[in-house]
C-alpha cells in the first residue's frame, strides 16, 4: 500500500511539473566559479524549445559561458551579434524576467579532468566570430551550445562534449513548419540528424550538476 501511494505522488508531482532536481535561489553570481555554464529559460514555447529537450524538462533555448577576471565578471556566449564577452548584469537583465517566466539555471562541470583555464581560453580566442544562423558545425560561424561543445577540454585537450545529431522535429516525429519555412528560406534543406549539439540537450549532459537558479 505504501509503496502505491508514493508512486502515486511521484506521478502526480511530474504530471504537475514539479521539479525533480533542487537548486538554490540566488540573486547574484558570486557564487558561480570560473567556466560554469548558464542555461536560459524563456518560460514560453520557442521555435527551438519546440524541438529540443531541457533538463527537468525545461525549456532552455541558450547558454553561456560564465567568466570572471581582475576587470569583473562576464558571460562568453554566441548570440545574434556574434561571439562575445557580456558583462555579467547585462547578461542577466536581458535573460532574467521580472514576471518569472524568464529563469536563469546555473550548472557546473562535474569532472576531475576538465582543463578550466584552457577550456575559458578556447572561449575567448573565437570572440568576434560571426553567429551560425544556420547551425553548421563545418563553417566558421558559431552558435550558442556550440561554443560550449567546441570549447571545453580535458588536460589532454580532448572534448568533453561531443556532436549529437540534430533536432528539428516535434514529439511526433515531424519537422517543424518554422523550420522548413526557415531553412526554405535560405536555399537549404533542413539539417536534421546532422551533427551539432542544442542548449537543452547540453543541460542534460550527466557531468554537469545544477546548482542555482538566478533571480
Amino acid at each position: 500500500m505504501r509503496r502505491i501511494l508514493i508512486i502515486s505522488l511521484l506521478t502526480f508531482m511530474v504530471m504537475q511539473g514539479f521539479s525533480q532536481i533542487t537548486l538554490r535561489h540566488i540573486t547574484n553570481t558570486a557564487l558561480l566559479r570560473e567556466g560554469d555554464l548558464m542555461f536560459c529559460a524563456s518560460g514560453k514555447p520557442s521555435a527551438i524549445t519546440d524541438v529540443t529537450r531541457g533538463i527537468d524538462e525545461m525549456g532552455i533555448n541558450h547558454v553561456a559561458i560564465f567568466h570572471k577576471d581582475k576587470k569583473g565578471s562576464y558571460a562568453i556566449e554566441a548570440i545574434h551579434k556574434g561571439v562575445c564577452m557580456n558583462p555579467i548584469n547585462s547578461f542577466i537583465n536581458a535573460n532574467k524576467g521580472n514576471d518569472g517566466n524568464k529563469q536563469i539555471i546555473t550548472g557546473r562541470i562535474n569532472c576531475d579532468s576538465i582543463d578550466i583555464s584552457k577550456s575559458i581560453k578556447n572561449a575567448l580566442k573565437y570572440i568576434g566570430r560571426p553567429y551560425d544562423f544556420y547551425f553548421e558545425p563545418s563553417d566558421s560561424a558559431i552558435y550558442c551550445s556550440e561554443l560550449v561543445q567546441i570549447s571545453f577540454v580535458d588536460h589532454n585537450g580532448k572534448l568533453l562534449f561531443y556532436t549529437i545529431p540534430m533536432s528539428f522535429h516535434n514529439k511526433s516525429g515531424e519537422i517543424t513548419t518554422f523550420w522548413k519555412d526557415y531553412y526554405s528560406k535560405g536555399g537549404m534543406k533542413v539539417p536534421e540528424g546532422a551533427p551539432g549539439s542544442n542548449p537543452g540537450e547540453l543541460s542534460r549532459e550527466k557531468i554537469i550538476k545544477m546548482l542555482y537558479i538566478i533571480m
